[in-house]
């Protein structure tokens, strides 16, 4: 029970795991917004999308970890890494990776024009960010960690 409790009471953790459920939660939102449909299964299960969840949750780790042990440990050194690492992936290779997929979308679809069969398994299209998405991700990551200390302390 007591590791239980620990497991609840971990601000760092509660703090990045409700910025990545906010973000998720958010994304769900703004896809109904822009698309006009709900779409539920947004909320576990997209990658891509505003804001970036991935850039939530790490922002949010980062300032939890800054909060908690300040600017000077290691924990934080490690947090801000792993921060501008999961942030660049997230704007650099995968959005480049959504970006080839349409491209590779269009040729084959193109290419077997003729035989719809063979374009129902297309690659995914929405895997990255623009730097709105990520900003706009890092702003609900730093803003958590904060609202969480009014409701841990």
């Amino acid at each position: 029970m007591y590791t239980l409790k620990t497991f609840f009471t971990n601000y760092v953790l509660m703090s990045t795991v409700c910025a990545w459920f906010l973000a998720q939660f958010l994304k769900m939102v703004t896809t109904f917004i822009k698309e006009k449909k709900f779409k539920p299964h947004l909320m576990l299960f997209s990658s891509g999308g505003m804001p970036s969840s991935h850039s939530a949750t790490v922002s949010s780790l980062c300032t939890a970890t800054a909060v908690n042990g300040g600017f000077g440990t290691v924990d934080f050194a490690i947090t801000a890494v792993l921060a501008m690492v999961v942030i660049t992936d997230a704007m650099g290779v995968r959005w480049e990776t959504g970006e080839q997929s349409k491209v590779i979308n269009k040729i084959v679809q193109k290419l077997f024009a003729g035989n719809p069969e063979d374009t129902e398994t297309a690659l995914k299209e929405l895997v990255g960010h623009t730097p709105f998405q990520v900003l706009m991700g890092c702003v609900v990551g730093i803003a958590v960690p904060f609202i969480m200390l009014l409701i841990f302390r």
